[in-house]
């Protein structure tokens, strides 16, 4: 075999996302398609199911809320029967969170995040890792944290805790999972370029009092390659932990950030 092949994830790999109507997601489950994945999404938002149901006809995708334990539960169970099986989770549903000093922040708002940031993973790992352990080729659990499950965040205390935890939880599995040869790996976005960074980025000028430019600015300038990294930059390392290529990588918080040097 060619060693680039190796790159590429074998045709027929079944793959679940979750949170993937839209955005990170999204674009991880097309790339997913355009190598002959049979992939399972789902979202909590009604009309972006639809949506991406509409443009692509082979995938399976449901509405589901991500922070309820049963919703998450008939997802699983709808993704093995769909798909005939699970090769690999992404566990990838998320939000932002609130913006401001955590003195001021309102306890339902930390609670939400913590629900579906982190409650969520939890929900689908102890559904589908007894799936995952039903297939031989080579299971893999791909984890969605961020850059600020790297380094502090100030001002968006809630978000930067459950991603923090993401790093700890994919670490800890990945010693447990591995002796069923299940891989455990987290991805962390940078600034990722699109409308949920724009929302963030407004979000935080709001709460210092600076103008939108003056704040997108200074993101930049905190990054090596002073640019944003894109959705597909994402996907593509989802693939490529995927991989054969990506065999024997396990227990690691994978940055796709340009070098994001602090937050």
């Amino acid at each position: 075999m060619n060693t680039f092949e190796l790159l590429k994830p074998r045709p027929g790999l079944r793959v679940l996302v979750s949170g993937a109507a839209t955005g990170i997601g999204a674009a991880i489950a097309e790339a997913f398609l355009q190598v002959d994945a049979k992939v399972y999404v789902c979202d909590v938002n009604p009309s972006a199911v639809e949506s991406i149901k509409s443009r692509h006809a082979h995938l399976h995708a449901t509405v589901a809320d991500v922070a309820d334990r049963d919703q998450v539960d008939r997802v699983i169970d709808d993704a093995r029967a769909k798909l005939g099986g699970l090769d690999i989770l992404v566990n990838n549903a998320g939000i932002a969170g609130p913006t401001g000093p955590v003195e001021d922040l309102d306890p339902a708002q930390w609670e939400q995040t913590v629900s579906t940031n982190l409650n969520s993973q939890f929900y689908f790992l102890r559904k589908a890792i007894p799936v995952l352990k039903e297939t031989s080729d080579s299971p893999s659990i791909i984890a969605m944290s961020s850059v600020a499950g790297r380094l502090g965040y100030a001002f968006r205390t809630p978000y930067a805790a459950t991603k923090w935890a993401i790093v700890g939880l994919v670490k800890s599995l990945a010693v447990e999972l591995g002796p069923s040869n299940i891989r455990v790996n987290a991805i962390l976005p940078g600034t990722v370029e699109g409308e949920r960074m724009t929302r963030v980025i407004a979000a935080r000028a709001e709460s210092l009092g600076v103008s939108f430019e003056t704040m997108k600015d200074e993101y930049l300038k905190k990054i090596s390659l002073r640019r944003m990294v894109t959705m597909d930059d994402v996907a593509a390392m989802a693939l490529f932990l995927a991989s054969p290529a990506g065999q024997n990588i396990s227990g690691q918080a994978m940055s796709v950030d340009g070098n994001l040097e602090y937050l």
